[in-house]
């Protein structure tokens, strides 16, 4: 069975979701491999500026951007987490 959402089809679970909420999980979140310095830092900063958008436009009433903004910045939170689970040591980039 295919799933499509909005016209696009979804192949897996992951890209269900991020196609039903309008949120790229990986942008929130953080990849599951490791990434360089920079790149994390530029990715904050895009996910940053994001957050701050979708949490103005539910300052202004928009239902779906405030559960937007809580479903993103849940995402930012799970981040040491996962390095903990990889065995990296925050900001280091390096094995614990």
């Amino acid at each position: 069975m295919r799933t499509f959402v909005a016209g696009q089809e979804a192949y897996g679970d992951l890209e269900f979701a991020e196609l039903a909420l309008g949120i790229d999980i990986d942008l929130f979140r953080g990849p599951l491999v490791p990434e360089e310095d920079d790149e994390r830092a530029a990715r904050e900063d895009a996910a940053r500026d994001i957050l701050a958008d979708l949490r103005r436009e539910a300052e202004d009433g928009d239902d779906i951007a405030a559960w937007d903004a809580l479903y993103a910045d849940a995402l930012t939170r799970t981040v040491p987490f996962l390095r903990a689970a990889r065995g990296h040591r925050p900001g280091t980039g390096e094995a614990a």
